[in-house]
Parts: C-alpha cells; sequence; structure tokens
C-alpha cells in the first residue's frame, strides 16, 4: 500500500514543478516586499498593543516623533552632500571685491537673495584681503574669514560672525535668504570698509 503511495507522490511532486503550475507565482523582490510587509505589520501590532491608549495611541506617538523630526530638520537645516569643514569661502577662484560686489547686486536685483548673500559675503573678505587686514587664504571659510576680521576690527566682530552664519545657512544649510538678511550684510560691508583697524601690538609699541 505505502509502495504504491510513493510513486504517486513523486509523481505529483514532479507534475507540480513544472513551469505551467508557477507562471503567476510573485518574483522574488515581490516576495521579499511581501516578507517586509509582514514584519512592518507584525511590529506595528506589536508596537499598538504596547503603546499607551493602544493603536490610537501609537498614532499620536509617531506623529509626534515625526513632528519632533522636522521640527529640528528646519532649525538646523538641510546638510548637503559631502560638506566638510575645510568648505571654502571662495569655491570658483579669486576675484575682486569690485567683482563680488557687483555680482551681489545684480542678484539682489534679480530677487536671488542666496546668491546676493553669498557675493556680499565674498566681497567683505575680499575687501579686507585687499586693503591688509586679512591674509589672502584661498582655503579660508566663512567662520575663519569672521574670526580673523573680528580681530582687527572687534567692534564689528559680533557682526561678521553673525554675517558667517548667514553664508554657512544658504551655502551649506539648505536654507533661504531674504532682502533683510541681504541688507544687513549689504551694510556690514559699507561699514567695514572705511573701518579703522585695531593697532597691533606691534604697531602700538612702535607708536610708543
Amino acid at each position: 500500500m505505502d509502495t504504491g503511495r510513493l510513486p504517486a507522490r513523486e509523481a505529483a511532486r514532479r507534475e507540480l514543478s513544472k513551469g505551467a503550475y508557477h507562471e503567476n507565482d510573485p518574483n522574488p523582490l515581490q516576495r521579499a516586499l511581501d516578507h517586509l510587509w509582514t514584519w512592518f505589520g507584525d511590529v506595528v501590532s506589536a508596537a499598538s498593543v504596547a503603546a499607551p491608549g493602544g493603536p490610537a495611541g501609537l498614532i499620536v506617538l509617531l506623529l509626534t516623533v515625526f513632528a519632533l523630526a522636522a521640527a529640528l530638520r528646519w532649525r538646523l537645516g538641510a546638510p548637503l552632500p559631502g560638506r566638510r569643514p575645510t568648505d571654502t569661502l571662495f569655491a570658483h577662484g579669486p576675484r575682486s571685491a569690485a567683482q563680488h560686489r557687483a555680482a551681489a547686486d545684480a542678484h539682489a536685483a534679480a530677487d536671488r537673495w542666496n546668491q546676493a548673500v553669498q557675493e556680499r559675503m565674498r566681497a567683505i573678505v575680499r575687501s579686507l584681503e585687499e586693503r591688509a587686514l586679512l591674509d589672502p587664504r584661498p582655503g579660508r571659510t566663512a567662520d575663519e574669514a569672521a574670526a580673523e576680521a573680528g580681530r582687527a576690527l572687534p567692534t564689528y566682530a559680533t557682526r561678521l560672525r553673525a554675517a558667517a552664519r548667514v553664508f554657512d545657512d544658504v551655502t551649506y544649510g539648505g536654507r533661504s535668504a531674504d532682502r533683510p538678511a541681504y541688507l544687513t550684510l549689504l551694510d556690514l560691508d559699507r561699514a567695514v570698509e572705511t573701518a579703522t583697524p585695531r593697532l597691533t601690538a606691534a604697531r602700538e609699541g612702535a607708536a610708543e
């Protein structure tokens, strides 16, 4: 009796293994996605049981997490891929302060505030280099330039650091500038252009 069943079972297995019976089977990717959704459903079900308030409590908890993540992203800005602490202020080669100012004016006239802010910050730093208040250094970042310029012009140190933060937020942080932000940098550019630097220790000693 058993001897007859085994050949019949083997014949049935061979018959069912034929491709005609599996034409509509899901492909490996679909099967993997099905397993993933099943696993996700099990996790959600378990979490809804454990969460205070059941499924409704889980929904509130998830919405709270998403809201906090969105607020943090907005506060910190979206970092661009490949950003490094060594990202430089002048990424496109040397240009004069006058050229940067002309570019900033053109961007501002077209309401391109991000580019206007960037060019105005570059104009500020280049102007200080042209006046020998900063040593020309191609790899300098906006923060480094602001810190060094603040030592030469301590009256403007806070405003220079703030301008560098605006530049970084716009250039690397995914923030959008506006007209008031640009006008703040424009006023700073005009102010430091004729500002009298603090005497160095060597000059102070020579003056005495």
